[in-house]
């Protein structure tokens, strides 16, 4: 049996109401349960969505790591929560990622990568990327000090995934996959503009091309695409909001692979998509809502044998 763990924003929500949850999605039966509703008043309403929903999901041992935009949450495999952490130079988090001993966390607002002992349970490390006329600067900086970036948002940092061959990072404004190596960072491959969760996989990489909407997988011999789902106008709800406060339908954003082949993707309203890379075949669709605000934002494989 095969489950996903995804979060989710919900663009224009109003206090008092949900502004994201938490939902575990059961392929095999296409079942659909929500043990989390994100709902409190200790946000900044302010912006299109930053304060709002959850965000990047990473499962370590027997600990859910769930990320809001400046607090990183533990709950325990039935979403019991048992812990949470703050750093002052944690703002708008997007997504994170387990590698080791060590969860990276993105602080878009700091254009920075954070990392958070699992032993220690505290965030023990920071790197500070910039843009150089040369290409790009890492400058790495204590969490815990008083020296670390300043609030900018320069690059808007969505994501980081680590592997063996160094951690990868990339950005609405970052042109392009980045990889530092703990010495230097270099760009590795080009991204469209408001790409998210680029990673690589296989011989290529593999992302969400937002302003496309599309999910691509771009290697030296491939070009892999789909597009993401969309609905009738007339089946949405909540569509009556300033759209600048609403998150548009078709916004691809959470990706996660479930195998070398089958990859799962998230998009608005609230949709869980699994497209195939070899046969080129798109082979299900799980809606969550078609309430338009509400977009999936984090997505991973669900390890745990909890309903």
């Amino acid at each position: 049996m095969t489950k996903l763990v995804a979060t989710s924003v919900v663009r224009g929500s109003r206090q008092g109401e949900s502004h994201g949850g938490i939902y575990l999605i059961d392929l095999d039966r296409q079942r659909v349960a929500q043990p989390v509703d994100w709902n409190t008043a200790n946000i900044d309403w302010q912006g299109r969505g930053w304060d709002r929903g959850l965000r990047g999901i990473a499962i370590d041992t027997d600990k859910v790591y769930i990320a809001a935009s400046d607090e990183l949450f533990v709950y325990s495999p039935e979403f019991k929560q048992i812990g949470s952490f703050r750093s002052p130079y944690l703002k708008h988090c997007h997504e994170i990622h387990c590698y080791k001993r060590r969860l990276y966390v993105t602080s878009t607002g700091h254009d920075a990568v954070l990392g958070f002992d699992l032993d220690e349970q505290r965030f023990s490390w920071g790197l500070h990327i910039t843009k150089t006329v040369d290409g790009f600067q890492a400058t790495p900086f204590l969490p815990s000090g008083t020296d670390g970036p300043p609030l900018r948002n320069d690059l808007h940092i969505n994501n980081v995934h680590c592997t063996r061959h160094g951690m990868f990072i990339s950005g609405l404004r970052t042109g392009g996959l980045l990889r530092y190596t703990g010495s230097q960072i270099n760009m590795v491959s080009p991204l469209p503009a408001g790409a998210h969760n680029a990673r690589p996989f296989r011989d290529g990489v593999l992302f969400n091309d937002t302003e496309s909407d599309i999910v691509r997988f771009v290697s030296p011999d491939k070009q892999r695409m789909f597009h993401v789902p969309r609905y009738e106008d007339k089946l949405l709800t909540h569509t009556d909001l300033d759209d600048s406060r609403i998150a548009r339908q078709a916004f691809a954003r959470g990706l996660c692979t479930i195998d070398d082949s089958l990859v799962a993707a998230g998009s608005s309203p609230s949709t869980v998509t699994l497209h195939d890379l070899e046969s080129m075949k798109t082979t299900l669709s799980i809606n969550l809502t078609l309430d338009i605000r509400n977009a999936i934002h984090g997505l991973e494989v669900w390890p745990f044998d909890t309903t």
